[in-house]
């Protein structure tokens, strides 16, 4: 039997297809989340049967996608344009497609996600503070519909 080893998951890229002005800078995060799936249940009570309630699934439902950076200046992204004119303008234009690869030692893509319908809802930056030299990390929030794991 072969050795196992564990998937890591600290070596990965994000690409956003259809991003205006998409830049190279737009692949890197420091993290990303979300990736959750699960089923919204309905009760269903049986007629003549007291002891206990039939629980069927309904419908999937997932959660917000977060993705973490070091803050980046308008211009140097087409994320940050993209975020920009959403939360400056209302001018919100979903993506139809944004792949989330984890990728092996030789850049090898292992895994992938694609999530489908992606559209900002929240974008934060980190705390500004004088007593600790840290790099400033934005945090996006988007919204989806659906994702698929792929296995390439």
């Amino acid at each position: 039997m072969d050795n196992f080893y564990p998937t890591v998951g600290f070596h990965f890229r994000v690409t956003f297809f259809g991003l205006p002005n998409g830049q190279e800078v737009d692949i890197g995060f420091q993290s990303v989340s979300g990736l959750d799936v699960s089923l919204d249940v309905e009760a269903l009570k049986e007629g003549g049967e007291n002891r206990f309630e039939h629980s069927l699934p309904v419908r999937r439902k997932y959660a917000k996608l977060t993705l973490k950076r070091g803050l980046l200046k308008p211009g140097q992204s087409g994320l940050t344009d993209w975020c920009l004119d959403a939360f400056n303008k209302m001018k919100v234009v979903p993506l139809n497609l944004i792949s989330v690869e984890l990728l092996n030692e030789q850049h090898d893509v292992l895994m992938k996600w694609d999530v489908a319908h992606v559209w900002p809802t929240s974008w934060k930056v980190g705390e500004l503070n004088a007593e600790r030299s840290e790099v400033l990390i934005e945090t996006l929030e988007l919204t989806y519909n659906r994702f698929e794991l792929k296995n390439p």
